[in-house]
C-alpha cells in the first residue's frame, strides 16, 4: 500500500510586485497556514518519506515552514519544474516517475492541477463527504491524504484511491477563514 498526501502552497501575497508569476511569495496568512498544516501532520504521525514538489518560490516557501512544522525536515524536497502549473495529467506522470520505493509520498504545487489530481484519483462513488469538500475547493495550504493499494508508483491510475483526511487552515483556525481561501 502507498500513501499520497498532496499539498497546495500557502497563500501568495498577490501585493508583491514580482516579474514572473514563479517568484511570488507566501504572505502572512500563508505562513500561518503551513505552519498549522505541518503541525497537523506531526500531531497525526502521518509519515513521508519523499518530497516531490515544484520550484516556485511560493512551493519552497511553503515547505520551508511545513516541514520543520511536520518533524520532516530530514526529508529533502525534489524540485520538479513540471509540477509548475501542471495539469492533473501531468502530476500523474511525475509520480509515476517516482518508483516503488517511495511508501509515503508528498507532492506539492499548484491548483487547478491538485485539486484536479485528488479529483482523478478518488472514485466518486466512493469519495463520500472529504471529496466533497476537495471539489468544493482545495484552498491555499490544504492537505488530502489518500491511500493507494499499489506496489509501485508506475501503478497509479485514475479512480484507485481511497481518501483519509482533507485539513484547510481554517479547520485548525477558524481565525484563518475565509480570506485564507482567495487564492
Amino acid at each position: 500500500m502507498k500513501t499520497l498526501t498532496i499539498l497546495r502552497h500557502a497563500k501568495s501575497g498577490w501585493d508583491v510586485q514580482v516579474e514572473r508569476d514563479f517568484d511570488r511569495p507566501i504572505n502572512a496568512r500563508g505562513r500561518r497556514g503551513a505552519e498549522l498544516i505541518g503541525q497537523y501532520v506531526k500531531r497525526q504521525a502521518m509519515p513521508v518519506d519523499r518530497i516531490v514538489a515544484s520550484p516556485a518560490v511560493r512551493v519552497t516557501e511553503t515547505l520551508d515552514i511545513f516541514q520543520p512544522a511536520a518533524n520532516l525536515d530530514s526529508v529533502e524536497p525534489v524540485w520538479d519544474r513540471r509540477i509548475y502549473l501542471a495539469s492533473a495529467a501531468t502530476l500523474i506522470d511525475v509520480i509515476r516517475d517516482t518508483g516503488k520505493d517511495a511508501a509515503h509520498l508528498l507532492i506539492s504545487g499548484h491548483n487547478p492541477g491538485l485539486e484536479d489530481l485528488a479529483l482523478m484519483l478518488v472514485p466518486e462513488a466512493d469519495g463520500g463527504d472529504l471529496r466533497a469538500a476537495v471539489e468544493e475547493k482545495l484552498p491555499t495550504s490544504a492537505l488530502v491524504r489518500l491511500e493507494l493499494d499499489i506496489a509501485d508508483w508506475r501503478g497509479l491510475d485514475v479512480n484507485m484511491a481511497r481518501i483519509t483526511a482533507f485539513v484547510r487552515p481554517r479547520d485548525l483556525d477558524p481565525a484563518l477563514a475565509p480570506a485564507m481561501d482567495d487564492d
